[in-house]
This record gives C-alpha cells, sequence and structure tokens, in this order.
C-alpha cells in the first residue's frame, strides 16, 4: 500500500500558494503512475489552469535520467532561471526516489560551475536541504559521473551530426 494514503494535501491550497510565491514554472519528474498513486492524477492539468508552465519529464521511481534527457531537463531550466522565471523542480519523495529533485540540482550546479567538485555540490545541497537528500549510491555516482557522461554524449551527438551533414 501507499505510505501517504492517510496525508491530505489540498491541492488547491499549495497550488495558491505556488502562485503567491509567484512560481511560473514547474518541472514534474514523476510518472502519471506516481501522479495517480499519490492521489493527484491531474496535477500537471491542475499547474496548467493556473497558468504554471509544465516541463514534464517523468522518470521511473528510483532511477536517474539518462544523460540525453537530463542535459534537455537542465537546457530548459537554465533557459527558465536566465529569463528571471520563478521555477521549481519537483518529484515524488520517497525512499528510492527521494530528493531527484536534488539530483538534477547537483547536475545544474556542476554544469554553472566548472571549479565545483561534484562532491562539494552533494554537500551545499545536503546543508541546504538534509542529509537524507541525495541518498542512494545511484545518484552519488550519477552526479559524480555527469560531467564524463555529459561529454560523451555530446561527442557522440557531434559525430552523428557530422555524419549526417556530410
Amino acid at each position: 500500500g501507499c505510505r501517504f494514503k492517510d496525508v491530505r494535501r489540498n491541492l488547491q491550497k499549495d497550488i495558491d500558494e505556488l502562485k503567491n510565491y509567484g512560481t511560473q514554472d514547474v518541472f514534474v519528474l514523476c510518472t502519471r503512475g506516481e501522479l495517480l498513486k499519490y492521489r493527484v492524477p491531474n496535477l500537471i492539468d491542475t499547474y496548467q489552469q493556473y497558468g504554471i508552465c509544465v516541463h514534464h519529464y517523468p522518470i521511473p521511481d528510483g532511477d536517474t535520467p539518462d544523460i540525453a534527457k537530463c542535459c534537455k531537463i537542465l537546457e530548459e531550466l537554465r533557459s527558465c532561471l536566465g529569463s528571471n522565471r520563478k521555477t521549481i523542480v519537483q518529484c515524488s519523495v520517497k525512499y528510492m526516489h527521494m530528493y531527484l529533485s536534488l539530483t538534477v540540482a547537483a547536475c545544474l550546479l556542476l554544469q554553472l560551475s566548472d571549479a565545483l567538485a561534484p562532491q562539494q555540490a552533494i554537500d551545499s545541497l545536503r546543508n541546504l536541504r538534509g542529509s537524507g537528500a541525495i541518498q542512494t549510491i545511484k545518484q552519488y555516482n550519477y552526479i559524480h559521473d555527469f560531467r564524463e557522461n555529459v561529454a560523451a554524449h555530446l561527442a557522440t551527438k557531434d559525430t552523428v551530426i557530422r555524419s549526417v551533414s556530410r
């Protein structure tokens, strides 16, 4: 069963608070199945009805985004932040999926600062969100391998582009 079955949130009130905060964009990393499981199957539609731009990137429970998806998320996220849009990155918070949004945030920090070491990004997010942030080995390794994986992804993309243009 769902361990959140007795948690009663008021979706209307929560989204009103986000709007009052000035939220313009939300990146939803939950799958449709998770939204259904947590009894908010219409969350994405509700955000849109409130005029919040939704960037939906479903990432299965306990997983990390493949590097191409992560690059796309970060590209859109940087665009929102570069336009001074108030933006939220949202994931479900449970044991295996805990703080997937912080994994994405750590990758963003690494992308924004070449001088920042992966462990520094993790530590700064743990200081902000608690020691439970980025707690799985998969997330930890993903962050530590992020720059190398992006470089490999971009090299592959570049090779494909050159092949097609010939």
